[in-house]
């Protein structure tokens, strides 16, 4: 069974930067089109950010000019480098990616990384 799997999420102070990771377990052929999303306690989920195959990116106008995603095809990797970090950037957040294997194109979701920033 496929997984998707977050990592890189942990305690930073306000102002600084941290980045997460995005890849996935089990047995598939290849990551398409990836997702990150963030979701504060009591709020929905937001998407914050898309990056394609070809490396075209999308940003939220919240996170926008704070933040770079990026991927590594061959590693099968999606990074979100977040910066300038505030008290009010504390959620989980989530990787969700189009990924190919036996049972075809699914697109599936990670359990999420908590990010906690401190003031």
């Amino acid at each position: 069974q496929v997984q998707v799997v977050e990592s890189g999420g942990g305690l930073v102070q306000s102002g600084g930067s941290l980045t997460l990771s995005c890849g996935a377990s089990g047995t598939f052929n290849n990551i398409y089109i990836m997702h990150w999303h963030r979701q504060a306690p009591g709020r929905e989920r937001e998407l914050v950010t898309t990056i394609t195959y070809a490396g075209t990116t999308e940003y939220s106008d919240s996170v926008e000019g704070r933040s770079t995603v990026s991927r590594d095809n061959a590693k099968k990797m999606s990074y979100l480098q977040r910066n300038s970090l505030e008290p009010e950037d504390t959620p989980v957040y989530f990787c969700n990616a189009d990924i190919s294997g036996p049972g075809g194109l699914r697109n599936t979701w990670g359990r999420g990384t908590q990010v906690t920033v401190s003031s």
